[in-house]
Protein backbone atom coordinates (compact mmCIF):
# COMPACT_ATOMS: atom_id res chain seq x y z
CA UNK A 1 0.00 0.00 0.00
CA UNK A 2 1.45 3.05 -0.56
CA UNK A 3 2.16 6.11 1.63
CA UNK A 4 -0.28 8.89 0.53
CA UNK A 5 1.28 12.33 -0.28
CA UNK A 6 0.96 15.40 2.16
CA UNK A 7 1.96 17.64 -0.61
CA UNK A 8 -1.38 19.13 -1.39
CA UNK A 9 -1.80 19.67 2.09
CA UNK A 10 1.93 21.44 2.62
CA UNK A 11 0.96 23.28 -0.90
CA UNK A 12 -2.30 24.61 0.87
CA UNK A 13 -0.58 25.64 4.00
CA UNK A 14 2.45 27.58 2.19
CA UNK A 15 -0.43 29.66 0.05
CA UNK A 16 -2.11 30.44 3.77
CA UNK A 17 1.02 31.76 4.76
CA UNK A 18 1.70 33.84 2.26
CA UNK A 19 -1.94 35.38 3.00
CA UNK A 20 -2.81 35.71 6.16
CA UNK A 21 1.25 35.64 7.63
CA UNK A 22 1.26 39.78 6.55
CA UNK A 23 -1.94 40.20 7.88
CA UNK A 24 -0.93 38.97 11.57
CA UNK A 25 1.98 41.16 11.12
CA UNK A 26 0.16 44.06 10.97
CA UNK A 27 -2.30 43.18 13.91
CA UNK A 28 1.11 42.47 15.70
CA UNK A 29 2.82 45.72 14.84
CA UNK A 30 -0.14 47.60 16.38
CA UNK A 31 0.54 46.12 19.75
CA UNK A 32 3.99 46.74 19.48
CA UNK A 33 5.95 49.51 21.95
CA UNK A 34 7.50 51.30 19.19
CA UNK A 35 7.49 52.49 15.67
CA UNK A 36 10.52 50.32 14.66
CA UNK A 37 10.38 47.26 12.99
CA UNK A 38 11.47 45.07 16.24
CA UNK A 39 9.88 43.94 19.11
CA UNK A 40 10.38 46.48 22.36
CA UNK A 41 7.02 45.05 24.32
CA UNK A 42 3.43 45.07 24.44
CA UNK A 43 1.44 48.20 24.40
CA UNK A 44 -2.59 49.54 23.25
CA UNK A 45 -1.61 53.31 22.97
CA UNK A 46 -1.45 53.15 19.50
CA UNK A 47 -5.11 52.53 19.77
CA UNK A 48 -5.35 55.60 22.20
CA UNK A 49 -4.15 57.29 19.82
CA UNK A 50 -6.17 56.39 16.87
CA UNK A 51 -8.96 57.17 18.69
CA UNK A 52 -7.76 60.68 19.11
CA UNK A 53 -5.93 61.52 15.79
CA UNK A 54 -9.36 62.91 14.35
CA UNK A 55 -7.28 63.13 10.31
CA UNK A 56 -7.10 59.40 10.00
CA UNK A 57 -10.63 59.32 11.40
CA UNK A 58 -12.41 61.63 9.33
CA UNK A 59 -10.27 60.44 6.34
CA UNK A 60 -11.95 56.67 7.36
CA UNK A 61 -16.07 57.97 7.72
CA UNK A 62 -15.26 59.56 4.12
CA UNK A 63 -14.04 55.98 2.96
CA UNK A 64 -17.37 54.32 4.26
CA UNK A 65 -19.54 57.00 3.02
CA UNK A 66 -17.82 57.31 -0.21
CA UNK A 67 -18.09 52.99 -0.22
CA UNK A 68 -21.60 52.94 0.88
CA UNK A 69 -23.19 55.27 -1.45
CA UNK A 70 -21.15 54.26 -3.97
CA UNK A 71 -22.20 50.34 -3.97
CA UNK A 72 -25.60 51.61 -3.62
CA UNK A 73 -25.86 53.76 -6.82
CA UNK A 74 -24.01 50.81 -8.84
CA UNK A 75 -26.23 48.06 -7.14
CA UNK A 76 -29.49 49.89 -8.53
CA UNK A 77 -27.93 50.95 -11.56
CA UNK A 78 -26.22 47.44 -12.06
CA UNK A 79 -29.39 45.19 -11.30
CA UNK A 80 -31.67 47.56 -13.71
CA UNK A 81 -29.05 46.94 -16.22
CA UNK A 82 -28.88 43.45 -15.69
CA UNK A 83 -32.44 42.87 -15.75
CA UNK A 84 -33.11 45.09 -18.68
CA UNK A 85 -30.57 43.25 -20.90
CA UNK A 86 -31.70 39.35 -20.17
CA UNK A 87 -35.26 40.24 -20.48
CA UNK A 88 -34.50 41.85 -24.15
CA UNK A 89 -33.05 40.38 -27.40
CA UNK A 90 -31.85 42.87 -29.53
CA UNK A 91 -29.36 43.69 -32.39
CA UNK A 92 -26.29 45.24 -30.63
CA UNK A 93 -27.00 43.09 -27.05
CA UNK A 94 -23.32 41.76 -27.13
CA UNK A 95 -21.81 44.94 -27.68
CA UNK A 96 -23.76 46.81 -24.69
CA UNK A 97 -22.79 43.83 -22.81
CA UNK A 98 -18.98 44.05 -23.35
CA UNK A 99 -19.40 48.20 -23.15
CA UNK A 100 -20.98 47.76 -19.86
CA UNK A 101 -17.77 45.50 -18.56
CA UNK A 102 -14.72 48.36 -19.66
CA UNK A 103 -14.69 49.78 -16.52
CA UNK A 104 -13.57 46.75 -14.93
CA UNK A 105 -11.05 46.13 -17.71
CA UNK A 106 -9.49 49.75 -18.52
CA UNK A 107 -6.40 50.82 -16.32
CA UNK A 108 -7.34 52.92 -13.23
CA UNK A 109 -4.79 55.22 -13.86
CA UNK A 110 -6.84 55.83 -17.65
CA UNK A 111 -10.15 56.45 -16.08
CA UNK A 112 -8.84 58.62 -13.53
CA UNK A 113 -7.39 60.83 -16.22
CA UNK A 114 -10.90 60.49 -17.74
CA UNK A 115 -13.28 61.29 -14.67
CA UNK A 116 -10.98 64.11 -14.11
CA UNK A 117 -11.15 65.88 -17.95
CA UNK A 118 -15.33 64.40 -17.79
CA UNK A 119 -15.72 66.31 -14.04
CA UNK A 120 -13.87 69.26 -15.09
CA UNK A 121 -15.88 69.84 -18.30
CA UNK A 122 -18.91 70.02 -16.66
CA UNK A 123 -17.08 71.96 -14.48
CA UNK A 124 -18.51 69.79 -10.98
CA UNK A 125 -16.50 70.54 -7.77
CA UNK A 126 -14.14 68.10 -7.11
CA UNK A 127 -15.13 66.34 -3.44
CA UNK A 128 -17.62 63.54 -2.21
CA UNK A 129 -20.05 63.88 -5.39
CA UNK A 130 -16.73 63.47 -7.91
CA UNK A 131 -15.70 60.75 -5.91
CA UNK A 132 -18.89 58.61 -5.37
CA UNK A 133 -19.91 58.95 -9.57
CA UNK A 134 -16.47 58.34 -9.86
CA UNK A 135 -16.58 55.10 -7.79
CA UNK A 136 -20.01 54.11 -8.62
CA UNK A 137 -19.17 53.74 -12.90
CA UNK A 138 -16.23 51.25 -12.34
CA UNK A 139 -18.59 49.34 -9.31
CA UNK A 140 -21.67 48.95 -12.20
CA UNK A 141 -20.12 46.12 -13.93
CA UNK A 142 -19.17 44.14 -10.38
CA UNK A 143 -23.00 43.90 -9.84
CA UNK A 144 -24.11 43.86 -13.45
CA UNK A 145 -22.07 40.11 -13.87
CA UNK A 146 -23.70 39.00 -10.71
CA UNK A 147 -27.30 39.42 -11.58
CA UNK A 148 -26.87 38.63 -15.49
CA UNK A 149 -25.73 35.59 -14.33
CA UNK A 150 -27.97 35.02 -11.95
CA UNK A 151 -31.21 35.96 -14.10
CA UNK A 152 -29.08 33.43 -16.96
CA UNK A 153 -29.80 31.02 -14.71
CA UNK A 154 -33.61 31.39 -13.91
CA UNK A 155 -36.63 29.66 -15.62
CA UNK A 156 -38.47 32.39 -17.55
CA UNK A 157 -41.50 30.16 -16.86
CA UNK A 158 -41.05 31.24 -13.27
CA UNK A 159 -41.80 34.89 -14.46
CA UNK A 160 -44.30 33.67 -17.05
CA UNK A 161 -46.43 32.00 -14.64
CA UNK A 162 -46.87 35.20 -12.17
CA UNK A 163 -47.94 37.41 -15.55
CA UNK A 164 -50.79 34.63 -16.13
CA UNK A 165 -51.72 34.66 -12.63
CA UNK A 166 -52.33 38.43 -13.45
CA UNK A 167 -49.25 40.06 -11.69
CA UNK A 168 -48.50 43.31 -13.46
CA UNK A 169 -44.62 43.30 -14.54
CA UNK A 170 -43.63 45.13 -11.88
CA UNK A 171 -45.16 43.09 -8.90
CA UNK A 172 -43.72 40.32 -11.10
CA UNK A 173 -40.30 41.68 -10.59
CA UNK A 174 -40.57 42.46 -7.14
CA UNK A 175 -42.34 39.36 -5.48
CA UNK A 176 -40.56 36.73 -7.52
CA UNK A 177 -37.38 38.78 -9.88
CA UNK A 178 -36.09 40.68 -6.96
CA UNK A 179 -36.22 37.58 -4.09
CA UNK A 180 -34.32 35.26 -6.43
CA UNK A 181 -31.70 37.57 -7.71
CA UNK A 182 -31.10 39.53 -4.40
CA UNK A 183 -27.85 36.98 -3.41
CA UNK A 184 -26.75 38.13 -6.83
CA UNK A 185 -26.97 41.68 -5.67
CA UNK A 186 -25.70 41.22 -2.35
CA UNK A 187 -22.81 40.07 -3.54
CA UNK A 188 -22.14 41.93 -6.41
CA UNK A 189 -22.39 44.83 -3.65
CA UNK A 190 -19.89 43.88 -1.14
CA UNK A 191 -17.66 43.29 -3.75
CA UNK A 192 -18.13 46.50 -5.01
CA UNK A 193 -18.14 48.22 -1.41
CA UNK A 194 -14.63 46.11 -1.02
CA UNK A 195 -13.51 47.64 -4.06
CA UNK A 196 -14.49 51.37 -3.36
CA UNK A 197 -12.76 51.26 0.59
CA UNK A 198 -9.14 50.00 -1.24
CA UNK A 199 -9.47 52.48 -4.30
CA UNK A 200 -6.54 54.85 -4.75
CA UNK A 201 -6.23 56.15 -8.35
CA UNK A 202 -9.39 57.06 -9.11
CA UNK A 203 -9.89 59.08 -5.86
CA UNK A 204 -6.47 60.34 -6.06
CA UNK A 205 -7.64 62.28 -9.65
CA UNK A 206 -11.47 63.25 -8.79
CA UNK A 207 -11.28 64.04 -4.96
CA UNK A 208 -10.93 67.02 -3.86
CA UNK A 209 -8.70 69.36 -1.81
CA UNK A 210 -11.03 69.43 1.68
CA UNK A 211 -12.26 65.65 1.33
CA UNK A 212 -9.75 62.73 1.96
CA UNK A 213 -9.93 58.62 1.59
CA UNK A 214 -8.34 56.44 3.93
CA UNK A 215 -5.85 54.73 0.92
CA UNK A 216 -5.19 58.38 0.27
CA UNK A 217 -4.13 59.50 3.58
CA UNK A 218 -2.41 56.44 4.45
CA UNK A 219 -0.61 57.02 0.78
CA UNK A 220 0.02 60.90 1.53
CA UNK A 221 1.90 59.49 5.03
CA UNK A 222 4.22 57.46 3.18
CA UNK A 223 6.29 60.34 2.69
CA UNK A 224 7.12 60.80 6.70
CA UNK A 225 6.35 57.60 7.40
CA UNK A 226 2.86 55.44 8.41
CA UNK A 227 2.63 55.22 12.30
CA UNK A 228 1.36 52.16 14.05
CA UNK A 229 -1.69 54.00 14.61
CA UNK A 230 -2.73 53.11 10.74
CA UNK A 231 -1.79 49.20 12.03
CA UNK A 232 -4.20 49.83 14.86
CA UNK A 233 -6.93 51.23 12.23
CA UNK A 234 -6.33 47.41 10.54
CA UNK A 235 -6.23 45.88 13.09
CA UNK A 236 -9.87 47.09 14.11
CA UNK A 237 -11.20 46.57 10.68
CA UNK A 238 -10.03 43.18 10.09
CA UNK A 239 -11.60 42.51 13.38
CA UNK A 240 -15.18 43.70 12.45
CA UNK A 241 -14.82 41.68 9.09
CA UNK A 242 -14.09 38.46 10.97
CA UNK A 243 -16.91 39.32 13.45
CA UNK A 244 -19.44 39.82 10.35
CA UNK A 245 -18.31 36.87 8.78
CA UNK A 246 -18.19 34.98 12.10
CA UNK A 247 -22.05 35.93 12.31
CA UNK A 248 -23.23 35.35 8.64
CA UNK A 249 -22.11 31.88 9.55
CA UNK A 250 -23.83 31.37 12.64
CA UNK A 251 -27.10 33.20 10.94
CA UNK A 252 -26.74 30.66 8.12
CA UNK A 253 -26.29 27.47 10.27
CA UNK A 254 -29.30 28.97 12.27
CA UNK A 255 -31.38 29.20 9.15
CA UNK A 256 -30.36 26.10 7.81
CA UNK A 257 -31.29 24.13 10.88
CA UNK A 258 -34.42 25.81 11.12
CA UNK A 259 -35.15 24.78 7.97
CA UNK A 260 -34.53 21.39 8.94
CA UNK A 261 -36.58 20.94 12.01
CA UNK A 262 -39.65 22.63 9.92
CA UNK A 263 -39.08 20.15 7.44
Amino acid sequence: MKKRTRLPELYILLILLLLYLPILVVVAYSFNDTKLFHWAGFTLDWYRKLARNQTILQAFWNSLKLAALSSLTAAILGTIGAVGVSRRHFRGRATLENLALIPIMVPEIILGMAYLAFFSFLGLPFGMVTLVLGHATFCVPYIFINVKARLTALDPAINEAARDLGASGLRAFFDITLPLILPAILSGTLLAFAMSMDDVVISFFVTGAQTSTLPLQVYSMLKMGVTPEINALCSVMLGTVFLLVALGRLFGALRAKKMQTNE
